[in-house]
């Protein structure tokens, strides 16, 4: 996999860049200058990371895989340790379905009704491969969502979620904390 190097990601111009942040060639980024990312993180290739006015901030050790997609008109937080595989959206705007009003970027503001929300993924959270985050959502520290889900209402912590829409299915073991203490 080819990375940038530390030059090319200070040419990007992001508004905080930590040590040892690994960044693919074929990332894209909009408005990079709201993106904050934190020490070793990795943002794999194909991912898009497009910032509103508040912001995106990236955590300590995360890592986005390949095909990614962050955007939206809200505030986008992924804590410390968190992990989205392949294919994950994270929504923090979403058109309205209802047929009340028209739809996607080209039609003009008035005639949209357009939901928008900060989305939280605390820490330790792992979300699988291609499961869909919707604004207004906050998923708990240690919180795991299975693949394929779909996430409209906040997860608690320490909870292994799945399904569309995602639903609790157990309790996830909380010695991922123990083990980060022996990390740092």
């Amino acid at each position: 996999m080819s990375f940038l190097t530390k030059e090319e990601i200070d040419s990007i111009n992001f508004k905080f860049i930590g040590k040892e942040v690994k960044i693919s060639k074929l990332a894209v980024f909009f408005n990079p200058e709201e993106i904050e990312i934190d020490d070793y993180s990795r943002i794999d290739p194909f991912c898009i990371i497009s910032a509103s006015n508040k912001g995106i901030r990236i955590g300590k050790y995360v890592h986005i895989a390949a095909y990614c997609s962050l955007q939206g008109n809200g505030k986008i937080e992924l804590h410390d340790f968190s992990g989205l595989s392949s294919k994950v959206a994270i929504y923090a705007s979403s058109d309205d379905y209802s047929g009340e009003s028209l739809t996607n970027p080209c039609v003009p503001e008035h005639l949209k009704k357009v939901t928008s929300g900060d989305i939280t993924i605390g820490r330790h959270v792992i979300i699988g491969f291609n499961t869909c985050i919707m604004p207004n959502v906050m998923l708990g520290d240690g919180s795991a969502v299975g693949a394929f889900s779909f996430v409209n209402r906040n997860i608690p912590k320490n909870v292994i979620a799945s399904g569309v829409p995602a639903k609790i299915i157990k309790n996830r073991s909380e010695k991922l904390f123990e083990l980060e203490r022996e990390l740092i």
